[in-house]
């Protein structure tokens, strides 16, 4: 067990280390100028642009700004913003609550009612309910994020908020302040809700309709227990190990956020901070970002491969 952590650990931050330095190839493709893009209406010498550059850093040639980059990045430190002016590990890290508070609530949500109706739709298969779940299910995964967001802000009128976090003149006591974000969480979560729980609800109908007619089933049901016993207590534990990679994978999506939610309704998380580092470009934002994003979905593989272990006895065979 100790090697395979040793080696999953290894792994881990190969990978990191790799993430690290394609966000900085990665970043350098993308179309613009950020000293032009900074300057944009403003009066400025050529003079004035050359020193920005210099001040920036974005003057040196490519392979000495990415060995300053590596050897900083290596210590945790992204650099300062462009556009902010502030450290960017600041900035996500004031931006990172927000997200886990909208994103990890959506993705929870969306796992119990994904696997709920999945597992209702398999051991019900070709009902009624099950075709109408499915169907559904597909059709909101089909629809583009942001275009479902804004259908919902307009279905529902001035019901819920449809931008922002809170409100400014909320009294400061925690019950109101609770309520209120709660209150502003409605249309954003709920879109992300509609989009994500589809796959959780496929991956664990396939799933249990593959374990259906499996000889253990047919032994239990011979030992005279109930359909539903067998289902909770035979079916759906193993049915589950495919979908635990989905879930941890999607936990690790949770600290990136939603770009385009977070955008269509103003939420400031780490998604509305990497759609504005886009626009600059803001390259120390946007390396800063992405290798935070990446560490996350990296350290919840991680924590899957481990998992799965645990759950299913043939892994620690193997």
């Amino acid at each position: 067990m100790i090697r395979h952590l040793a080696g999953k650990v290894g792994g881990a931050l190969v990978s990191l280390l790799f993430v690290v330095a394609l966000g900085f190839l990665l970043f350098r493709v993308i179309p613009g100028d950020p000293v032009v893009a900074m300057t944009r209406g403003r009066p400025v010498t050529g003079d004035q642009l050359a020193e920005l550059r210099v001040r920036l850093g974005v003057d040196k040639p490519l392979g000495e700004q990415f060995v300053d980059y590596l050897t900083a990045a290596l210590q945790g430190d992204f650099g300062t913003s462009y556009v902010y002016s502030r450290p960017v590990m600041e900035l996500i890290g004031e931006r990172m609550w927000p997200t886990i508070l909208l994103t990890g609530t959506a993705t929870v949500l969306a796992v119990v009612l994904g696997l709920w109706l999945g597992i209702r739709g398999a051991w019900r298969r070709g009902s009624r309910s099950d075709r109408i779940s499915t169907g559904a299910a597909l059709a909101q995964w089909a629809m583009p994020t942001f275009w479902l967001g804004m259908l919902l802000s307009l279905a529902t009128g001035d019901l819920f908020p449809s931008g922002g976090m809170r409100y400014p003149d909320t009294p400061p006591d925690f019950l109101s302040q609770a309520v209120d974000v709660a209150h502003h969480m409605v249309l954003p979560c709920l879109t992300m809700i509609a989009v994500v729980y589809a796959q959780y609800l496929l991956v664990m109908r396939s799933s249990l309709l593959e374990e259906m007619h499996a000889d253990y089933l047919t032994t239990a049901r011979a030992k005279g227990l109930r359909d539903d016993v067998v289902r909770r207590r035979h079916a759906v534990p193993n049915a589950l190990l495919p979908t635990v990679t989905l879930v941890f994978l999607h936990l690790g999506l949770v600290v990136s956020g939603a770009i385009t939610v977070e955008t269509v309704f103003s939420w400031p998380g780490l998604g509305l901070l990497t759609y504005e580092a886009l626009t600059g470009p803001d390259l120390p934002l946007l390396q800063g970002t992405f290798v935070v994003l990446a560490g996350a979905v990296i350290t919840m593989n991680v924590f899957a491969d481990l998992l799965y272990r645990v759950l299913d006895p043939r892994v620690r065979a193997s």
